[in-house]
């Protein structure tokens, strides 16, 4: 199969109302776009009454991920990123449709948290805008959720995920005739979840606001139609539309010939939400950018080529809210991450897949003591709870799992480890490698494993064998110790561990 260039990158956004798919060249961090695609799923609009996705969302979301996923053929995973919102996340049957979903697009899909959504959206429209100083109020009305955003600079200074959508709010208040208490009632809704984060944006306050993605277009373009006067967003032109939709009855029968058909049935929804915004947070005016999340993707997926990953500096940001010691947890990841080199030389493991949970393991070492800002004992549980839970910019919700299950299984008993790790190989490696770090680094000072310390899979695929020097371990007794017990732990579920010396040594010496 032909490759694509390897300055050429894709985004593939999941969201609730639209599938995007965009393919960029990147010329020295300028993008040209030269393919895009989008397709309205209306994914939000599967959900039932207990959040499960019906059969036909899934069969729509699946074609469109199917036509996507030809077009990515040639592309290499480090060349497309694909984010999922939403609906991904709260529709309680996602576990069973994302492995279909990933066979048919050809690559792995992220469901990004709100405010990683926020921010990304914000990366995107803060690239596309000359920077003056100003600090900015972006908001984005998607098929299911609405993010806030503030900020000047490369980095927000205040990111917020409501749950207000146009699919969601339109399905809610206006499946029938549209009359003004309808629109009332939608309005007021959006105002009372709106209400729960306006303190804290107006505190931080901004100088101009900006909307970005199908909602804020369409409203823009439609009061600029009706209303030649009006430039931007404005509430008096926002008026004007919903009282044209109350008189006709309907989006449909009040015949706004410049508004495309795919958004009149969700454009009532996010009118509402965009009225609602205005009266709660005090607005007058909206000005309208292009760039939305698939651009904020491109962006951050950039940053990772030039190692300026967003990943690294949340990791760092995390190890100095909860005062980790740097020196330890360097020491732990790097270990960590030699034990899994070494367990993964003889196994047909790709390099990417390799330098994939190099990765983790590097972020998990340096994140494993976080829990100890809270508590000593049972630390871990407490570490992993933040990884799983906090708001973590740059990160997926996989990653976050992933990251959590490898700090909860750092150390303790294993039996609790079976279901949380279920088959994956390379995460036993990876939980493995990090308990074998952690035991390794608890005197908490420099380490040097003696040479032709190696740690392998058995003959059988099942077990563990780690090859030390049986000399170098009389003289740490501690270790020792800790190793036998560490046998004991995986002899419990079946997954033998044990040590050895190295090949052709016994007792550190050669034998003839």
């Amino acid at each position: 199969m032909t490759t694509t260039p390897t300055n050429v990158l894709a985004s593939v956004d999941l969201g609730s109302n639209s599938f995007r798919l965009q393919v960029c060249e990147n010329n020295n961090g300028q993008l040209k776009v030269i393919d895009s695609f989008k397709q309205m799923v209306r994914f939000a609009a599967g959900l039932d009454e207990h959040k499960n996705l019906d059969e036909a969302s899934q069969e729509r979301a699946l074609d469109c991920l199917a036509k996507f996923g030809e077009r990515l053929r040639g592309f290499r995973p480090e060349q497309v990123r694909v984010v999922a919102t939403n609906t991904f996340r709260v529709a309680k049957n996602i576990a069973q449709f994302l492995p279909k979903a990933e066979a048919a697009l050809g690559f792995p899909i992220e469901i990004i948290a709100g405010r990683e959504e926020a921010r990304l959206i914000y990366t995107g429209v803060v690239h596309t805008l000359p920077p003056n100083g100003d600090k900015m109020l972006v908001i984005d009305i998607g098929g299911g959720s609405t993010e806030f955003v503030i900020g000047s600079d490369l980095q927000p200074l205040a990111t917020e995920s409501l749950p207000l959508g146009c699919v969601t709010y339109s399905l809610r208040f206006f499946q029938n005739k549209i009359t003004a208490k309808d629109f009332q009632a939608a309005i007021s809704a959006a105002r009372n979840e709106i209400q729960r984060i306006s303190k804290l944006m107006k505190r931080t306050g901004w100088d101009f606001a900006i909307g970005t993605s199908g909602s804020a277009k369409s409203i823009r373009d439609l009061i600029a139609a009706e209303l030649p006067q009006e430039a931007d967003i404005t509430y008096k032109g926002m008026r004007y539309l919903a009282d044209r939709i109350i008189e006709a009855g309907s989006v449909k029968k009040a015949k706004f010939e410049s508004l495309k058909p795919e958004r009149v049935e969700v454009f009532a929804g996010g009118l509402a939400v965009m009225m609602a915004a205005f009266e709660e947070l005090d607005l007058t005016k909206m000005t309208v950018t292009e760039a939305a999340l698939r651009d904020g993707v491109f962006y951050d997926l950039i940053g990772r080529g030039l190692n300026e990953d967003m990943r690294d500096q949340t990791t760092a940001e995390f190890q100095n809210r909860y005062h980790v010691s740097l020196n330890q947890a360097k020491r732990v990841a790097e270990t960590a991450q030699a034990f899994m080199d070494s367990l993964c030389h003889a196994k047909n493991v790709t390099v990417q897949d390799l330098a994939q949970w190099q990765q983790y393991l590097g972020w998990a070492g340096r994140l494993h003591e976080i829990g100890l800002d809270i508590a000593h004992t049972g630390y871990h549980k407490h570490s992993a709870y933040i990884l799983e839970n906090a708001d973590m910019p740059g990160f997926s919700r996989k990653e976050q799992t992933i990251l959590a299950q490898l700090v909860i299984g750092h150390r303790g008993d294993m039996k609790k480890m079976a279901d949380i790790v279920g088959s994956s190989e390379m995460l036993w490696y990876a939980v493995l490698s990090l308990r074998l770090a952690a035991l390794f680094c608890r005197a908490r000072l420099p380490l040097d494993l003696p040479p032709q310390t190696q740690l392998r899979a058995d003959e059988t695929g099942k077990g563990f064998i780690l090859r030390i020097s049986q000399n170098w371990l009389e003289q740490h007794p501690l270790i020792a110790a800790a190793l036998d017990y560490e046998s004991a732990q995986w002899q419990k579920i079946d997954m033998p561990f044990n040590v050895h010396a190295p090949i052709g040594l016994e007792n550190g010496k050669k034998v003839v």
